[in-house]
C-alpha cells in the first residue's frame, strides 16, 4: 500500500512562489516515477510534472521554465517548486505514482493564485 500526502498549497499572489510536497509512504519512493497533476474549477485533471528515479524530469508546456520538481530519496518526499505564478494555475494539485501499474494518489492540496 502507497498512501501519498501532498502538502504547502496556498494563497498567493500574481508573480509569487510556492513550493508544495508530497510524502510517500513505503519503501519503494526510490524506485518510482513521481508526478504533479493539478485540476482547475470545471477542467479535467491535467498532468504537470513528471520526475524519474534516475532524476530525469518532464514538463507540461503550461509550466516549462517556471516550475521545477524535485525528490528526496532519503525524505520519500517530491517536491514542486512553482514561480511566477498565474492566476491560470489555480488547482487542486495532487501527487502521483504509478507503482507496479496502479495509479496511487494524494488528497490534493489547493493552490490559488489571485490578487
Amino acid at each position: 500500500q502507497v498512501q501519498l500526502v501532498e502538502s504547502g498549497g496556498g494563497l498567493v499572489q500574481p508573480g509569487g512562489s510556492l513550493r508544495l510536497s508530497c510524502a510517500a509512504s513505503g519503501s519503494m519512493f526510490s524506485s518510482t516515477t513521481m508526478n504533479w497533476y493539478r485540476q482547475a474549477p470545471g477542467k479535467e485533471r491535467e498532468w504537470v510534472a513528471r520526475i524519474t528515479p534516475g532524476g530525469i524530469t518532464n514538463y507540461a508546456d503550461s509550466v516549462r521554465g517556471r516550475f521545477t520538481i524535485s525528490r528526496d530519496n532519503a525524505k520519500n518526499t517530491v517536491y514542486l517548486q512553482m514561480s511566477s505564478l498565474k492566476p491560470e494555475d489555480t488547482a487542486i494539485y495532487y501527487c502521483n505514482t504509478p507503482f507496479r501499474d496502479y495509479p496511487y494518489w494524494g488528497q490534493g492540496t489547493q493552490v490559488t493564485v489571485s490578487s
